[in-house]
């Protein structure tokens, strides 16, 4: 499915990612864990094409997104739902839902399918993302990316700043869109939030992928946190 092969990444002269990989099957959770400043959301922008590897290459279904432009990502359904959601505020919710169809050309039905896993958005679709409530824009930002019918959905810090009754229900949707057969990449910090749905965990340090591991023996081992992530005894 999705495959990073050993990839460099640089701001400027600054270097993020070095030889980072990770792989993703259908139907998988993975959780990238590791210290603020890690390289995890570089991680993900670059596999949505906003940052260029200097080395190493991305594929999803076999395909070399490496040197594609970044709206090759979606073409080939890679969805994305970044850390501040980056609605449009001043469009309406269903105009940001038809923004997310118009990015691989899917058909309507897969924004009513969206939809049903929030409801509540049907009640707001001429009402503007920007007078929504933050659990209301996070709920928006992940069916704009569902808009797509994704393979792959990347989600960046999907619970932060949220009510625990909203981040239960963006837990309910993660678990359905892994029975759905999308693969689910995601980086979160409230560790807590993920890991009884997580199928692994990758750890990153410094820019590296370090440790891969079952979430059930992190759950079983909560020790092992504290040498990637700062937290546990």
């Amino acid at each position: 499915m999705l495959k990073v092969d050993r990839i460099d990444c640089c701001y400027g002269n600054t270097q993020v990612l070095r030889g980072f990989s990770l792989e993703l099957a259908c139907g998988e959770i993975l959780c990238l864990l590791g210290r603020n400043g890690a390289g995890k959301t570089t991680a993900l922008k670059a596999i949505m094409g906003l940052v260029k590897p200097r080395a190493g290459a991305i594929t999803v279904d076999g395909v070399d997104l490496t040197h594609l432009p970044a709206e090759a990502a979606p073409r080939h359904g890679i969805g994305y739902v970044p850390q501040g959601r980056r609605l449009f505020a001043d469009l309406t919710v269903a105009e940001n839902l038809e923004i997310g169809l118009m990015a691989r050309h899917t058909p309507r039905a897969a924004r009513e399918r969206a939809l049903d896993l929030f409801p509540a958005l049907r009640e707001r679709l001429d009402q503007a993302s920007g007078t929504l409530s933050g659990g209301e824009q996070q709920m928006l930002a992940i069916a704009r990316a569902l808009c797509l019918e994704p393979k792959v959905i990347l989600l960046d810090e999907p619970t932060e700043g949220l009510m625990p009754s909203m981040v239960a229900r963006i837990r309910e949707v993660v678990s359905t869109l892994r029975r759905q057969g999308t693969a689910v990449l995601l980086v979160e910090q409230r560790v807590e939030a993920v890991l009884e749905i997580a199928d692994h965990v990758l750890f990153v340090e410094n820019g590296r992928s370090r440790d891969r591991l079952a979430a059930a023996e992190l759950r079983a081992r909560p020790e092992l946190l504290g040498r990637f992530v700062g937290v546990g005894d």
